[in-house]
């Protein structure tokens, strides 16, 4: 599995490098602390709603800790996305980018 980490995401902000930072948390997480711009599919969902996903754009899945992200990044790739799963999630974004994002 393509993995990258929250240094990388923040060039890559940085840069306005194209990208889908798709966000699987349910929708009381993303209330509470999320990264802008997200798309947000909540893991349950993302077997009814994956088609809505651009096949030819990078898309770097995040979740809190990294363990739901890489279960849909497991799911989407052999489906022929382009998919890197965000280490330590938005916890580490929180911990080593970002400290105004809440923790939980």
């Amino acid at each position: 599995m393509k993995e990258i980490d929250v240094s990388k995401l923040k060039s890559m902000k940085e840069n306005n490098e194209k990208f889908i930072l798709l966000d699987v948390r349910e929708k009381n997480e993303i209330d509470f602390a999320n990264i802008s711009p997200h798309v947000h599919i909540s893991i349950g969902e993302i077997p009814n709603r994956y088609k809505e996903l651009d096949k030819n754009r990078k898309i770097i899945v995040m979740c809190h800790s990294g363990v739901r992200s890489a279960n849909v990044c497991q799911y989407l790739d052999p489906l022929g996305y382009n998919v890197y799963n965000l280490i330590g999630g938005i916890d580490a974004w929180s911990k080593l980018i970002d400290p105004s994002v809440p923790i939980y």
